[in-house]
């Protein structure tokens, strides 16, 4: 599976998937000290709580702690389970506007939802996955800033197989855009050298259907 970085300083503009879709790398967002502020506060802070999934028609809790924010109550499924957005801290607020600004030279975009991994360490992951929900609308743009331990990140693509991998380090930003979630999944690798929690941020744009549009 071939490493998708090398040590060279990341240009926001270059795209890592070879094809059917766009990854770009900001690398990191925030200085140490302002990373390491954020993290404390998002760990003591947010509302976390077990997530649950359906597999089989069997509700399942997970190990993973997540927490749903964002301008309204928005009802949001996946994996079998509606969850209803909390509103955003002035922690989670700050973020998402230094995440909005550092994006905009590329893709102008303001979000109205975040949703919040937490990873105690490396024995919890994220399987393989697309963020395709209708929810989130065609050809979606979903910011995925990291805080914590460096964690290894993949994607596969969901027709050839083919793999690309990244090492995600503290206050790390990668976008995800374009034709991505309809062509690749991603997944948060387990590693039993982690032992330190990690938390991360996937900013969306989340749509409402009917009389809101």
């Amino acid at each position: 599976m071939p490493w998708l970085f090398d040590l060279a300083p990341p240009d926001p503009a270059a795209n890592l998937l070879p094809c059917d879709g766009i990854v770009n790398d900001y690398g990191p967002l925030f200085a140490p000290p302002e990373a390491d502020a954020h993290l404390a506060a998002l760990l003591a802070h947010t509302p976390w709580r077990h997530d649950e999934v359906v597999i089989h028609g069997r509700r399942i809790t997970t190990a993973r702690q997540v927490a749903w924010v964002g301008d309204a109550a928005f009802a949001y499924t996946y994996s079998g389970v509606t969850r209803t957005a909390t509103p955003w801290s002035a922690t989670l607020l700050a973020i998402k506007r230094q995440v909005e600004a550092a994006i905009a030279p590329i893709s102008p975009i303001v979000f109205n939802s975040c949703l919040l991994n937490l990873y105690r360490d490396g024995s919890q992951g994220m399987a393989w996955h697309s963020d395709d929900e209708k929810e989130l609308g065609p050809e979606t743009v979903i910011a995925s800033l990291s805080f914590g331990a460096a964690r290894t990140f993949a994607f596969r693509h969901k027709r050839s197989g083919e793999k690309r991998k990244m090492l995600l380090q503290h206050g790390q930003l990668i976008v995800m855009r374009g034709a991505t979630q309809s062509h690749w999944q991603h997944a948060l690798m387990k590693s039993a050298r982690v032992h330190a929690p990690r938390v991360n941020l996937t900013f969306r744009t989340f749509r409402t259907f009917g009389a809101a549009g």
